[in-house]
């Protein structure tokens, strides 16, 4: 575990969000660049760093299993990858009535390059049972979780954080889900899952297990805290569905909200993703109901990670203008006005409206 200070200062320019377990937003200057750099980089934790002994233990239903060590993911063939990653929590603060958890706004989104051996060749490794169906993924953090003590008793609870996907999803080299060891060309630190983490492309990002110390291949379906107690998609009038790819968003970054800009020329640029992605048009609106005018959308720079868009305006009349900013993907997939609401307050990618003040 890292030393104290170094921590404090690692965490020093995100908006933090609570203390311990320690969670924070990117700053919005963040989402300027393509590669998201790490010191700015938005941290969700459910309990505290963990200490972590260095070994990956591969078992379960598998003809093989086997311990790894971080020397032993460096020698197999290394693939590094651009990912976004999203919080399903992100703009729980914008629905209502507003949801229980944690208090996010609209910058629990990042993009980084991470490093890693591919997890589908591990396993390939450990070749798993005909009969096994799912593959369980446990981190190395753990404690009390949203569990009242008695009155006058300390909380004894100790949950360990596990994840599980479809074997189908996690075998498929298509996939390219990584076992990480490096961020933007360095050794994880430890608020971002070292020695090794989970990144699977695509998911929100409570699929990306940090801190990894054990994959078990299952014969049965994994029922746990956070597989089926939180992020599920509780809604109030359909069967609940569980948390998985982020959602199509467009997300305007310039001019920032409450600008105050002078008449004349003005470029709005933004950041697009979408799990069931790429995006393939965003559109741009400057009045509560008015139309709908397309941005330029640049390409995407890879298959994981968000892309860019801008549209020039001419901000001609004084006074205050909203913007509001869409997206839509490849899968026909668009953003809709109204937060999907849903209990616990996940997969928020309403359309956002921001505003500017000509002057």
């Amino acid at each position: 575990m890292a030393a104290v200070g170094n921590l404090e200062e690692a965490r020093s320019a995100l908006r933090m969000i609570a203390q311990e377990p320690f969670n924070a937003e990117a700053p919005p200057e963040a989402l300027n660049s393509e590669i998201t750099p790490t010191e700015l980089h938005y941290v969700r934790s459910n309990f505290a760093v963990p200490a972590h002994d260095g070994t990956l233990e591969v078992g379960g239903a598998v003809d093989n299993p086997t311990t790894l060590t971080l020397d032993d993911l460096r020698r197999m063939p290394a693939v590094e990858r651009a990912v976004t990653l999203e919080c399903a929590g992100n703009g729980r603060l914008a629905m209502r009535p507003l949801p229980i958890g944690e208090p996010w706004g609209d910058y629990a989104v990042s993009t980084a390059r991470w490093k890693g051996a591919l997890l589908h060749e591990i396993l390939q490794r450990a070749h798993p049972a005909a009969n096994g169906i799912e593959v369980r993924f446990e981190g190395a953090d753990h404690g009390p979780y949203h569990l009242k003590p008695v009155l006058g008793e300390s909380d004894r609870s100790d949950l360990t954080f596990v994840r599980s996907l479809a074997l189908a999803d996690a075998t498929d080299p298509a996939a390219e889900i990584l076992i990480a060891y490096e961020m933007n060309g360095q050794p994880l630190g430890p608020d971002h899952g070292a020695p090794f983490r989970l990144i699977v492309p695509h998911w929100f990002a409570v699929a990306s297990v940090k801190w990894l110390k054990r994959i078990d291949v299952l014969t049965e379906p994994y029922v746990g805290e956070f597989q089926t107690g939180h992020y599920i998609y509780e809604w109030a009038d359909r069967p609940h569905e569980p948390v998985t790819l982020m959602r199509v968003r467009a997300r305007i970054i310039d001019p920032a909200p409450g600008t105050t800009i002078s008449p004349g020329k003005c470029s709005v640029r933004g950041k697009a993703w979408s799990g069931t992605g790429p995006v393939t048009q965003v559109d741009v609106s400057l009045t509560g109901e008015g139309d709908w005018h397309p941005a330029e959308l640049e390409p995407p720079k890879g298959p994981y990670h968000w892309q860019d868009w801008s549209f020039e305006w001419e901000a001609a009349t004084v006074g205050r203008h909203s913007l509001r900013a869409r997206a839509t993907d490849a899968a026909g997939n668009v953003q809709p006005d109204v937060p999907p609401w849903n209990r616990l307050g996940y997969g928020n990618n309403a359309i956002e409206v921001s505003y500017v003040d000509v002057r």
